[in-house]
C-alpha cells in the first residue's frame, strides 16, 4: 500500500467535470488557487523566481477505469496510457499551470483545469532546459481535436 499525504487543495470554478478545459498550459485561461496547509508554505520560497508550475494531484471524483478509453480529443478508443484520461488505475493527475503571484502559503496561477477542492500532493518547478523537449511525436493527437475548442463533458464521471 502507498500512502500520500495532501499538502494541500485546489481552488478553482470548477465544480462538476463537465466544462473543465481539457487542457491547463497554453489552452486554459482560467484562474485558480491552490492553498497549502501552512505548515509546508516554507516550501514556497524562492518559487516566485519561476513563471510555471507542475501540479501533481490526485482526481478525487475519479472511480474506477477502463484499460480502453474514448479521449475528449478523439473519437476512437485508445489504451489508457496514450491518454490523458482522469480515470486511470491510480488517480493521478499532472497540470502544468502559470504562476501569476504567491501570496504566503497560496499560489494564484493561470491555466488551471483542476476540480474544485482537487487534493494536492506535490509542486514542482517548470524548467525549460529541462522539461521543454524538441522534436517529438504527439502519437494519435497529431490528428486529434483541438483542445482550445473542446470542454470536458461527462464521459469520465
Amino acid at each position: 500500500m502507498i500512502e500520500f499525504t495532501p499538502i494541500g487543495y485546489a481552488k478553482t470554478p470548477f465544480e462538476q467535470i463537465e466544462n473543465v478545459p481539457v487542457q491547463g498550459a497554453g489552452i486554459s485561461r482560467d484562474i485558480g488557487e491552490l492553498i497549502l496547509d501552512e505548515e509546508y508554505a516554507a516550501g514556497l520560497d524562492d518559487l516566485d523566481g519561476f513563471s510555471h508550475i507542475y501540479i501533481v494531484f490526485h482526481i478525487h471524483k475519479s472511480k474506477g477505469y477502463e484499460l480502453k478509453v474514448k479521449p475528449f480529443l478523439d473519437n476512437a478508443h485508445r489504451g489508457i496510457f496514450a491518454t490523458r484520461s482522469p480515470k486511470r488505475p491510480n488517480a493521478i493527475g499532472l497540470s502544468i499551470v502559470e504562476i501569476d503571484r504567491i501570496e504566503a502559503n497560496r499560489i494564484l496561477v493561470r491555466g488551471i483545469d483542476l476540480l474544485d477542492g482537487t487534493p494536492i500532493l506535490d509542486i514542482k518547478p517548470y524548467i525549460q532546459s529541462f522539461d521543454n523537449i524538441t522534436d517529438t511525436r504527439d502519437g494519435w493527437y497529431e490528428h486529434g481535436l483541438d483542445p482550445r475548442d473542446v470542454r470536458s463533458d461527462t464521459r469520465f464521471a
